[in-house]
């Protein structure tokens, strides 16, 4: 069993900056699976945002490259998105997943999934 833990979102206005986590545990969890996060906006499609490996590799959705850095801490199991410079469109719940293999967890179907965190940013 995997539990992912999101925290950090919250209310800000455009060109401000955020910072959310993602706290993993559980007998199924190992530190070296890639985390993601993603996120939904309503009426729209979930979006992969950024994935770091256990390595540090990392990769970004293009609308984000430049504001956002994922990071992980491995020693505590968590994994960070800074997010700065935000846009109104930026505004979405933002869900943290993990899975043991990249390809699975970057196209959207990974193993684990935490409840989400709102985000929202205004004019």
């Amino acid at each position: 069993q995997v539990s992912l833990l999101e925290s950090g979102g919250g209310s800000v206005q455009a060109g401000g900056s955020l910072k959310l986590s993602c706290a993993a545990s559980g007998s199924g969890y190992s530190s070296w699976y890639p985390m993601a996060w993603f996120r939904q906006a309503p009426g729209k499609e979930r979006e992969g945002v950024a994935v770091i490996d256990n390595v540090g590799t990392t990769e970004y959705a293009d609308s984000v490259t430049g504001r956002f850095t994922i990071s992980k801490d491995k020693s505590a199991d968590i994994t960070y998105l800074q997010m700065n410079n935000l846009k109104q469109e930026d505004t979405a719940m933002y869900y943290c997943a993990s899975d043991g293999a990249w390809t699975n967890l970057w196209g959207g179907y990974g193993n684990y999934w935490g409840q989400g965190t709102q985000v929202t940013v205004s004019s």
